[in-house]
């Protein structure tokens, strides 16, 4: 339990330093202390209980409190974008990956001479964008004018010619001002740095964490599968939990493998798939908290953000629907009761869902019935837990994968406005299911921001393909999240 509380209180440091140490005056380790307070609170229950169960509804005060509480700290402290560039260390990074969150780059520009700005306006022929004015800020050059062409054309050729006079001084940016009008800003290009062109890839670090998490996950498969979990005697009973951990990190894998392959399709450096091994614990018993890539340069439009975004949770979902078929195929339906829910794999409350209802009905057949709930297999509980990461990644906010998504589908502002209203649907679903689990997804989504961050070329749009998968996208993140209707239920049972 005490090594669970560090791995738990090492990511929570590394996720606040990362996420908001630049942006305000609060100090890191009171903001750390703040959102561990639940798992001190856990922690502290754990020792001085034993075995009773924690109330959730003190579990949710505890995570909505600490929660206020980060959001006013960081808000107290809040340092202005400005000072915020210019306290960067010059070729550093600010603690975002992406260096064009809200034109705030690490180095702010040293002014152009005569001559410089005389080149640069020459970088922007008449015929493509007709440049009337240009702005000195202390993060980027805004450039203003008339578009006179396609935005890919017109962004293909200014970009050519920035690089061709200034090389890799600057990164170009094409975005729509909030008066519809498209301008380019040359944000100080941190890419440049050398530690960004080495050691993008570190596949003995991986290949660690790739095996580590598949001990920690074979040994939670066998816990999984035992009425009272005791850790493995033998071999054999290691090996038992094996269905598992190879489901769980094959769905892991797709969905991360999808991320890289569509980065690396569009020329993006990223890293390898880091898998996140967590030794099982009752509060915890899945062995992993996932895996994620880094990338280590920008995105260079609409069109690669979304296949990005979208490649991930599908690949992920193609791999999750089998496993889940299978899982479910080996389980038992059980008579419903008040513990049954979502969170509650010896008594699965699968009438949550509708995917998850004609999933069941498909796998389970005439066993079922609609006041029924399920035990769930251990593979079973693998692509639910894949479910789950598909769902929640859809969600239309902010850097998830949802977010990206309609961020390339409708532009950047019209995407942070959608990820706004998507936070508070949310928070009424939770109130109208009462699952846990919805109330973890919105504490967790009203922590990150709304808006996502700018890609290169901001302007140009998607194609009709593009957006009717994007549509399709959404659908299955409501499949997954909403109940069936009761109709369906009297159809189906």
């Amino acid at each position: 339990m005490i090594l669970l509380l560090l791995i738990i209180g090492s990511i929570t440091y590394y996720v606040v330093q990362r996420s908001v140490a630049n942006l305000t005056r609060t100090p890191v380790w009171l903001l750390w202390l703040v959102m561990m307070i639940p798992a001190f609170f856990w922690t502290f229950w754990v020792l001085t209980r034993g075995d009773d169960p924690i109330p959730f509804e003190l579990l949710l005060i505890a995570f909505i409190g600490s929660s206020v509480l980060y959001w006013v700290l960081v808000q107290r402290g809040r340092i202005p974008p400005s000072q915020a560039a210019q306290s960067q260390p010059n070729g550093s990074l600010p603690a975002q990956s992406n260096p064009l969150a809200e034109l705030r780059p690490t180095p702010a520009p040293r002014s152009l001479d005569r001559e410089e700005e005389a080149s640069l306006q020459n970088c922007f022929p008449w015929s493509v964008f007709y440049l009337q004015n240009i702005e000195h800020r202390p993060q980027a050059l805004i450039c203003r004018g008339q578009l006179r062409t396609s935005p890919e054309e017109a962004y293909r050729t200014v970009r050519e010619n920035v690089e061709a006079q200034f090389r890799d001084r600057f990164l170009v940016v094409f975005q729509e001002g909030l008066n519809g009008k498209p301008f380019f800003a040359l944000v100080p290009n941190p890419y440049k740095q050398a530690v960004f062109a080495k050691g993008s890839n570190r596949p003995g670090v991986a290949l660690i964490l790739l095996f580590a998490t598949l001990l920690t996950t074979t040994v939670a498969g066998f816990l999984l599968g035992q009425p009272n979990p005791q850790l493995p005697q033998t071999v054999a009973e290691l090996l038992s939990g094996l269905p598992y951990a190879v489901s769980l990190l094959g769905i892991l894998g797709a969905h991360e493998l999808g991320h890289f392959w569509a980065a690396r399709k569009y020329g993006i450096r990223a890293s390898l798939p880091y898998f996140i091994p967590v030794p099982p614990a009752p509060i915890f018993p899945f062995g992993t908290f996932g895996a994620f890539i880094q990338h280590r340069s920008p995105i260079p439009n609409r069109k690669a953000l979304f296949d990005v975004g979208f490649t991930g949770p599908i690949a992920g979902f193609l791999v999750t629907v089998p496993v889940l078929l299978w899982g479910l195929a080996q389980s038992s339906p059980v008579p419903m009761t008040d513990d049954s829910g979502l969170l509650n794999t010896a008594s699965f409350k699968f009438s949550t869902s509708l995917l998850l209802t004609l999933l069941s009905r498909l796998a389970i057949g005439e066993g079922m019935t609609a006041s029924s709930a399920i035990d769930l297999h251990p593979v079973a509980i693998a692509g639910y837990l894949g479910l789950i990461v598909t769902a929640l990644n859809l969600m239309p906010v902010g850097q998830l994968d949802g977010g990206h998504i309609v961020h390339a589908m409708l532009g950047q502002r019209s995407g942070a406005a959608i990820g706004q209203v998507a936070r508070l649907l949310l928070i009424g679903l939770a109130l109208v299911q009462q699952e846990p689990l919805f109330w973890v997804w919105a504490i967790l989504l009203f922590l990150m921001p709304a808006v996502d961050e700018p890609v290169l070329n901001d302007v140009s749009e998607l194609n009709n393909v593009r957006d009717l998968l994007g549509i399709l996208a959404l659908l299955l993140l409501l499949l997954i999240i909403l109940p069936p209707p009761a109709a369906l239920l009297q159809v189906l049972f």
